[in-house]
């Protein structure tokens, strides 16, 4: 089983319900300076975090004084353009004053399912990281649809866990577990310590939301935890709506860990290998040297690209004897990288007529 104390990278989704009290509409203060404290500790040793953090629309909601009931597209994209704002200033003075900085990432499902803004959304990310920012994500209810959104932020963050690598995500929850039944309904349900796969057994057992601010379930917890543990990414459900949440559940309570036998680097290197690739870069021997030691491919070491493709596409990466040395996801086109050829950085601008990234393509998007 995980232990949240040994996470180097940690994605905590939190839902509307545990910042936004759902009789009154009010902004639960004490909880959210409670887990920010949780935070700054994890942080503090090394951990980097991310939280993917609902509430805009029952913050707007409440703001504009709007009705408890479903509420139109456009009224629920204006709660959310009002909301946010609230939310992201709540988190920044929560974190503040332990020294944490916040950024902002509000996302659609386009952003994952186009791979040149996938790749954009993983730079941007892990650059925050670098800076030990914390990024506050969230989907951009503002332009969002039901055709390009995600639907529920547990989705949501097993699709940021596997973006940014985490080896661990933890859902804040109104349970503490996954249980063989609703425990509401059913006094004999149990819940699950631990589940190492999840089967068409387990899969019957979910039920739906059934919170009237959150649009999630344990049929999206499960979905999320598929998608999670395919990435080599553990996750766990566990009760958050108590003080102290992260710290609760690093000392012992209730929780259910779903396991992964992967690990998340392996995860994302076996699925970059084993894209077909749309072209190839050819390098010369101190570029394959550089990349043999895990290092980023720089232009001012491509010879030559071959074929055409696309910003976030795969590519072949060849020494200068047609060697193949791996596959990676390129961050320029191919009539962009054929101008950056053999150029340092500085002279990128220049070339391309605009500034452009350092690497042509980053070590965590190639698979030698």
């Amino acid at each position: 089983m995980a232990a949240l104390s040994e996470a180097r990278r940690l994605v905590v989704k939190i839902g509307s319900a545990l910042l936004v009290d759902k009789q009154t509409g009010a902004f639960r203060g004490d909880w959210l300076h409670s887990i920010a404290e949780d935070i700054a500790r994890i942080k503090a040793r090394g951990t980097d975090v991310i939280l993917v953090s609902s509430g805009s629309i029952a913050l707007g909601r409440g703001i504009l004084k709007l009705p408890p009931v479903a509420l139109p597209l456009e009224q629920s994209q204006a709660a959310a353009a009002v909301g946010q704002i609230r939310l992201a200033r709540e988190w920044e003075d929560a974190l503040a004053p332990h020294g944490v900085v916040t950024g902002q990432v509000l996302v659609t499902l386009e952003d994952s399912a186009d791979r040149r803004r996938y790749l954009n959304q993983r730079a941007t990310m892990e650059t925050l990281l670098g800076f030990g920012v914390v990024p506050i994500v969230n989907e951009n209810d503002t332009i969002a649809t039901d055709e390009i959104r995600y639907g529920d932020n547990d989705r949501l963050a097993a699709q940021v866990a596997v973006t940014v690598g985490a080896d661990q995500l933890i859902l804040l929850s109104d349970v503490d577990g996954f249980y063989s039944a609703n425990p509401a309904q059913d006094p004999t349900a149990h819940r699950y310590e631990v589940i190492d796969e999840i089967t068409p057994g387990i899969e019957a057992m979910a039920g739906d939301a059934g919170s009237g601010l959150s649009k999630g379930g344990m049929k999206t917890k499960l979905l999320a935890a598929k998608t999670a543990t395919a990435a080599g990414c553990a996750m766990a459900i566990t009760e958050g709506s108590v003080l102290h949440p992260l710290s609760a559940l690093e000392t012992g309570a209730n929780a259910t860990w779903f396991t992964s036998r992967l690990d998340p680097h392996a995860a994302r290197k076996r699925w970059i290998a084993s894209m077909k690739p749309c072209g190839a870069v050819i390098v010369d021997d101190g570029a394959a040297k550089a990349l043999g030691e895990g290092r980023s491919l720089l232009p001012v070491g491509v010879t030559s690209a071959v074929g055409e493709f696309g910003r976030g596409d795969p590519v072949a990466l060849l020494d200068a004897r047609g060697v193949t040395l791996g596959h990676g996801l390129t961050r320029y086109t191919s009539d962009e990288a054929r101008l950056i050829t053999g150029r340092h950085s500085w002279e990128m601008e220049e070339a391309l007529g605009y500034p452009g990234r350092a690497v042509l393509i980053h070590r965590d998007d190639m698979a030698l």
